[in-house]
């Protein structure tokens, strides 16, 4: 792990890439676990009209995503990607602190800020297209370390946000906050990100619907389809948790909050364990063995019957979470090793679906049974993701091997 750290430091083509994507996550941190509040209570939007919102975001964010991860494989320099992005922020962020207004908060929602939000896939571009050049284990310990670093700003700037917001009238100053993260992504990649989202040599230009193709080829599709589901997991998680706190295990608001603070800070370790163990075992069974990790925290969670039980799962969920949330990067990429920007924006298609799927299983458990068995339903399907993905695996390199 030190050796990571320090070539991450050294090297100026993975150190602004990490350095942006730490302040990156405040532009999320800030506004995600307020946003339904200055939405429905603040400005008075239905309940209706803003799932509306959040869905029709999310599909510019995917949308966006891929468009400019095609793109950017077609250029010498994603500088100008990431500035522009960051510019987005800027204005969609800190048009919504300023103007409050439901049409400001309804245009920015819905373009400017899942705009901005695409900065990710192309910071996590810019680190491949330098990974690429080293050896597949230590590329992939430095692209969980910087995802470590990334939920470290996850873990700090709720709990900092909220202490300055305790006695605001408004959260829309938490909006401010993104437009000055998003400010100082702007400025580090224009002052001292010369050069460095450089892919290298252009590759032989690819038309955009050639480039799209290769994403919905059977062998990619499908493992997206699985990497989706195991995300799915981690997103179920926060749905169950906090109402199997608040109700099966009698706990109460402030539980939620310590409990969803101490895993974020939890995973940043595990992350670089998981890092470190894909420099000796293949990403897959890597994979696999921490979403097995994880299906054990659920079904230990379903049985959860007192506050005490669900803090004594922490490091099993940290742990879990870690490999799901990171892991994932670097397998999505090898999908599609030699075109950085579309590897790399699988990870917002990956969000999506798993974030459509979490919502199923949900709404699937809730139906037939109640929140803590729908934990069980979650561990089932995630058994099941890892069974396929083995499998997967198993099948590629049996064919791969010569009669």
């Amino acid at each position: 792990m030190p050796s990571t750290l320090s070539l991450i430091l050294r090297d100026n083509r993975i150190r602004i890439p990490a350095v942006t994507l730490v302040a990156l996550a405040f532009t999320y941190a800030s506004t995600v676990p307020y946003q339904s509040i200055i939405g429905i209570n603040e400005l008075d939007l239905s309940n209706g009209a803003y799932s509306a919102l959040v869905f029709f975001s999310a599909i510019v964010n995917v949308t966006t995503s891929l468009t400019l991860g095609i793109w950017s494989d077609r250029l010498k320099e994603r500088r100008p990607l990431v500035l522009a992005l960051s510019v987005a922020g800027m204005l969609g962020f800190g048009s919504i602190a300023i103007i409050h207004s439901p049409a400001i908060f309804i245009f920015s929602t819905l373009l400017l800020v899942p705009m901005s939000g695409s900065t990710y896939s192309l910071l996590f571009a810019s680190l491949r297209a330098r990974t690429n050049q080293m050896e597949r284990g230590e590329g992939a310990a430095v692209t969980a370390t910087v995802r470590a670093l990334f939920s470290g700003s996850w873990a700090l700037a709720p709990g900092l946000i909220g202490l300055y917001l305790v006695n605001s009238p408004s959260m829309t100053p938490a909006y401010g906050i993104a437009a000055l993260a998003s400010c100082t992504c702007f400025c580090l990649y224009f002052f001292f990100a010369p050069g460095n989202g450089s892919t290298g040599p252009a590759p032989d230009p690819v038309g955009f619907l050639a480039s799209l193709k290769r994403i919905f080829m059977p062998n990619v599709l499908i493992r997206v389809v699985i990497m989706s589901l195991l995300f799915a997991l981690q997103r179920l998680n926060g749905m169950l948790l906090p109402l199997i706190i608040t109700r099966a295990a009698g706990g109460n608001v402030a539980d939620v909050g310590f409990i969803a603070g101490l895993t974020a800070l939890l995973e940043m370790p595990f992350m670089m364990m998981w890092g470190m163990a894909q420099r000796r075992f293949r990403t897959a069974h890597v994979l696999a063995f921490g979403a097995l990790i994880y299906c054990a925290y659920l079904l230990l969670l379903g049985f959860a019957s007192a506050p005490w039980h669900i803090y004594a799962l922490l490091l099993v969920n940290a742990c879990g979470a870690a490999a799901i949330l990171s892991v994932p990067i670097t397998y999505l990429q090898d999908l599609i090793a030699d075109r950085p920007g579309l590897g790399t924006s699988l990870l917002s298609l990956n969000t999506f679906i798993g974030t459509g799927i979490a919502a199923g299983l949900f709404a699937f458990g809730t139906a037939l049974t109640d929140y803590s068995g729908t934990a069980f339903v979650g561990a089932g399907a995630g058994l099941g993701a890892i069974g396929a993905l083995l499998h997967l695996e198993s099948s590629r390199r049996q064919a791969r091997q010569p009669a």
